[in-house]
């Protein structure tokens, strides 16, 4: 899944307007301009489409987590330089404060049955015999399964 998509995603969502999306990736530690979010919102069909690099949709991610939990005492994390399905789906469960069976439930109703040890198989590190690999389909329905949860 590239992470315009998953950008346009999370704004429709959570009903974020420019303003609100220029504050979240303030919090993650970029400036960026009304103009660079509305190109990177468009269409990959479209004239003037931009593709945002995997570094600035990790900062987006990381000032989510602040904008939905809070700042922590210590400074922002480093934003990572390639994003994987794992690294997206484990930080909006650390935003939105999700349990598993807050996910599992999103993935019943989205008809994508998973038991509890194939999830947790996606939250563990790379190279661990469990690893599983988030397949941009499971992050599809998991975004999908979140918006009708939050806008019905």
């Amino acid at each position: 899944m590239i992470s315009n998509d998953i950008l346009r995603r999370l704004r429709y969502t959570f009903d974020l307007n420019d303003d609100k999306m220029i504050a979240i990736f303030k919090l993650g530690g970029l400036e960026t301009s009304r103009e660079t979010i509305c190109n990177w919102l468009r269409k990959e069909e479209d004239e003037g489409f931009q593709p945002i690099k995997d570094i600035e949709a990790a900062m987006f991610l990381n000032g989510f987590i602040i904008e939905k939990r809070g700042a922590k005492d210590s400074a922002t994390p480093d934003p990572e330089e390639f994003l994987t399905n794992n690294q997206i789906l484990r930080k909006l469960k650390i935003a939105l404060d999700m349990k598993d069976s807050d996910i599992l439930e999103l993935m019943e109703n989205e008809n994508s049955k998973i038991s509890k040890h194939e999830l947790s198989a996606l939250f563990r590190k790379k190279g661990h015999k469990h690893y599983r690999e988030c397949k941009d389909q499971f992050l599809r329905n998991f975004l999908n399964g979140l918006q009708v949860k939050v806008r019905p």
